[in-house]
């Protein structure tokens, strides 16, 4: 009886209906797009971090490199032979340590002790310079008369005197950084947050072996493949690998076997990034207190960290979806709930006569309440459907355009944030501290439960004020509406 009475009356109300599961459509469309969007910008700041950082791990520890003095100014320094006699093709490479000072290899033991660490491993960051060109020497002419030359005492001027023709030098400058990788612990590093997509990764027993895996945009740009050769300061290496980061594009070129990145970089058991995995992610903040206070003048730098250094269109819409996106959204679902509540009420006020026959012909008030609570769930459920709908609608619409974010971080110096694992050397400064990401907007089954839930609440607020007014209506009111 409650079913087909209630399938009638639905029936007979179909705009007033509509219009209600309309209005909690629409706020529950909103919740389900701006819930998305937010997920879509997590995502998108977590391949800022793997990709601009290549930290995919709890935390980094480093030491910040201390000022230049005027004795040791770090800038690299090119001695080559120019006395040939002819054109001559040379050749150097400058190899520095990149990002922090260097620490010593013991300290990755030191940190790994420490409580709430569940596994640390070293990394040397090394960046190469390399100048290769030719000089050409110029020839000796004399000059044919007194009167030729510069003749207000310049360069070549005087009777008889030599001039220098033609000669000169072309060189190009190439920067490219290189990272020292622990063979052994390949799980955290500089090569954990990317995959090998040709050839293979390095082997437990290549601790000091001379082979090298390639990032991809580097081997491509190159020309280089597996098999091939790359020389480092006149040490070849094998080329056993090529790797794609997961996300982004790699801030590293080379990669090589710790021992021997170290012996390239003249920094024997040293390395410039201590790489952390805790034990619980929820002890991060405790684990980072620990390893300042038990290892004092190091640097240790977490996702937060990294993440509050970012900024640019990415950070900005971050901000609007979690603050304005999600504060909107609650407001426009509570005058959802709102409308829909004074909408029922003001449907119950004009079935009067209705509702005052029913209670005339023996219903009780709770079912008479029973049956505006019924009709307002419909209601809601209907909402949800359409809300559900219109959110996913929106949130496929939001991945399919792929708006594009920009992503910027906070300049620093070696061993904080803009220098940590990762960082582009010189020349590359500004290339690995912008990043541009495709925004995509997943929705989540939780975000669908909370649509289907809300809808069901919106329909019980509904329902509990109508059914609370039709439920004080008495038989007298219905034969007033008659007369």
């Amino acid at each position: 009886m409650f079913g087909i009475y209630l399938k009638r009356e639905l029936s007979r109300r179909k705009k007033a209906a509509l219009v209600i599961a309309l209005g909690l459509a629409l706020g529950i469309a909103l919740v389900i797009t701006v819930d998305s969007v937010s997920a879509g910008m997590q995502q998108a700041q977590g391949k800022v971090l793997k990709s601009l950082y290549g930290l995919g791990t709890d935390m980094t520890v480093t030491k910040a490199r201390p000022a230049a003095t005027d004795s040791s100014s770090g800038r690299p320094k090119f001695d080559f032979d120019a006395k040939s006699d002819s054109s001559t093709k040379q050749s150097s490479d400058r190899v520095m340590t990149q990002g922090g000072q260097s620490l010593k290899s013991s300290l990755v033991t030191r940190v790994a002790a420490q409580k709430g660490v569940s596994s640390a491993v070293g990394a040397l960051t090394l960046n190469v310079t390399k100048v290769d060109g030719s000089f050409t020497r110029g020839t000796a002419e004399s000059s044919a008369s007194g009167s030729s030359g510069g003749q207000q005492g310049g360069p070549g001027g005087g009777s008889g005197r030599p001039q220098v023709q033609g000669g000169g030098a072309s060189f190009d400058v190439n920067s490219y950084s290189v990272a020292g990788v622990d063979v052994a612990h390949q799980g955290l590093g500089p090569l954990a947050t990317s995959k090998i997509t040709t050839g293979r990764t390095f082997s437990a027993s290549q601790t000091d072996a001379k082979v090298a895996v390639l990032a991809a945009s580097y081997a491509k740009e190159n020309k280089k493949k597996v098999g091939g050769t790359l020389t480092i300061s006149g040490t070849a290496y094998t080329v056993i690998g090529i790797a794609t980061p997961d996300s982004g594009e790699s801030t590293t070129d080379v990669y090589l076997p710790l021992k021997q990145a170290q012996a390239l970089g003249d920094a024997k058991d040293q390395v410039t990034t201590i790489y952390v995995k805790a034990t619980d992610s929820q002890r991060i903040d405790a684990v980072k207190a620990a390893v300042q206070k038990n290892i004092p003048g190091t640097t240790v730098t977490t996702s937060a960290d990294l993440a509050s250094t970012v900024s640019g269109s990415l950070s900005t819409a971050s901000d609007l979806a979690a603050g304005v996106g999600k504060w909107l959204s609650v407001a426009v679902l509570v005058a959802a709930f709102l409308v829909a509540a004074l909408l029922t009420s003001s449907a119950v006020s004009r079935r009067v006569r209705e509702f005052g026959t029913l209670k005339a012909l023996g219903w009780p008030s709770r079912r008479v309440t029973r049956q505006v609570v019924g009709e307002s769930v419909v209601n809601g459920l209907l909402g949800g459907a359409l809300g559900i709908a219109l959110g996913l609608g929106a949130a496929y619409a939001v991945t399919a355009i792929s708006p594009t974010l920009t992503a910027q971080l906070g300049s620093g110096g070696g061993g904080g944030p803009a220098g940590g694992p990762g960082g582009g050397g010189p020349g590359r400064q500004t290339a690995a501290n912008t990043m541009e990401i495709a925004l995509s907007a997943p929705v989540s089954v939780t975000t669908v439960a909370l649509a289907a839930g809300l809808a069901v609440a919106g329909g019980l607020v509904a329902g509990a004020m109508g059914g609370w007014r039709a439920s004080r209506m008495r038989p007298a009111d219905a034969l007033r509406s008659v007369a």
